[in-house]
């Protein structure tokens, strides 16, 4: 069988509903998809959702995406943010904010106005805990913790755990629980991007979703007609303003220490997330392109680019692949007409999971780049997944015009 054959067959396999909740789960009002047919991963997660849901448009699928995106709203509502995901243990934190993106996916294919209305309200109250909760002096973002949600001691043996090889000793258990805890809310958990500085710190990543969410918030208040289009419009351009002159450091973006004013040291595929956002200048694309060799290996693009990690092993890492960062950093390097590139990563990528695929009979929650294999850099046991894995399968063979 094809891979993208298997992949159609068992979508359904990926379907849960859970409308009591329990103990572990929070109950949901409609069917949702959860990142592994087995094993691991069987709640609905946040920015999981929004890469999968790119192989199940593709797929026919969409009503299932639809269902998925109102379970959001539904936790939006509760919660006051999108949680980490419908698991308790997860809701102490967010994670990427994708909402609107999937919002705006959803309503291409079924132009419901009454339910975008709906839509626009939940995804304003999103963005105001982002803006409330999630803001610094810079006027940028930040990832974030929330203990009274969950539980520091139990988060603090687990951060121990899986980063086993870090150096602790100089820290209080606090100061490595609220700063190794974003790096859980930025869904790059864990990674050393900013190496426990993490509570100070702008996410390029993260701001460049902001900037799509106010856009996208613009454009829904100009279909709605609720006056807020030019309120949003200018939040946007004073954000590109921001990520322009803070997070790019003359040839490239990178996360920003908004305490000291530097910028992190480890070249990552988050400094493509300006260029998917439309955000950066045709010359601050130029440059931040003629990096991609850092992380490009023979089998796709790193999560971060190869160095010195003092014994502490990342999954977020080289040279470990993930599919989100494939998805982001082709369609960034499209944008900008970066189109050989772009075609040679998704052929990367695909020709990878086909590779794995043909070897092991599934798909793998990452990949070794370095060697197309799945000897991989683990904080835990990795789990098969199909999930965002064959979500960004599908959609990059569309982009290759294979599908």
């Amino acid at each position: 069988m094809k891979l993208k054959e298997y992949i159609k067959s068992h979508w359904s396999d990926t379907v849960r509903l859970e409308r009591k909740g329990n103990d572990r789960l929070v109950g949901l009002p409609y069917e949702y998809f959860v990142p592994s047919i087995t094993g691991m991963f069987q709640e609905m997660y946040y920015w999981d959702t929004f890469f999968s849901a790119k192989g199940l448009f593709l797929s026919g699928r969409e009503a299932l995406v639809k269902n998925s995106v109102d379970d959001m709203f539904y936790l939006v509502d509760k919660f006051g943010y999108m949680p980490n995901g419908s698991h308790m243990g997860l809701i102490s934190r967010s994670q990427p904010p994708f909402l609107c993106m999937m919002v705006s996916d959803v309503y291409d294919v079924y132009k419901d106005n009454v339910w975008l209305r709906t839509a626009y309200e939940m995804l304003k109250k999103e963005y105001d805990f982002w803006m409330t909760e999630r803001i610094t002096p810079s006027g940028l973002n930040r990832y974030g913790y929330i203990p009274e949600r969950g539980n520091p001691d139990e988060d603090l043996k687990m951060i121990k755990w899986r980063l086993s090889g870090y150096d602790f000793s100089e820290r209080s258990d606090q100061d490595i629980v609220e700063n190794v805890m974003c790096d859980a809310e930025s869904g790059w958990d864990f990674n050393p991007r900013c190496d426990m500085h993490q509570t100070e710190f702008n996410y390029v990543d993260l701001n460049s979703n902001l900037y799509i969410y106010e856009m996208k918030l613009s454009e829904f208040a100009k279909i709605l007609n609720t006056g807020e289009e030019e309120k949003f419009a200018a939040a946007a351009k004073a954000r590109k303003e921001k990520i322009r002159s803070l997070m790019f450091d003359g040839e490239k973006f990178l996360d920003y220490n908004y305490k000291t004013g530097e910028h992190s040291r480890v070249f990552t595929c988050a400094s493509f997330f300006p260029l998917w956002a439309k955000v950066a200048s045709e010359k601050e694309a130029e440059s931040t392109v003629s990096n991609l060799k850092r992380i490009e290996c023979d089998f796709g693009v790193a999560a971060c680019e190869k160095g010195e990690r003092n014994g502490v092993i990342y999954q977020w890492d080289y040279p470990n692949g993930w599919a989100p960062l494939h998805y982001i950093v082709v369609h960034a390097l499209d944008n900008y007409g970066y189109r050989e590139d772009a075609a040679r990563i998704a052929e990367k990528y695909t020709g990878s999971m086909e590779k794995i695929f043909a070897e092991t009979g599934t798909l793998w929650e990452k990949y070794n780049v370095v060697d197309g294999s799945i000897k991989v850099n683990d904080e835990y046991k990795m789990p098969e997944m199909l999930g965002w894995t064959a979500g960004v399968y599908l959609d990059l063979l569309s982009y290759l015009g294979k599908l």
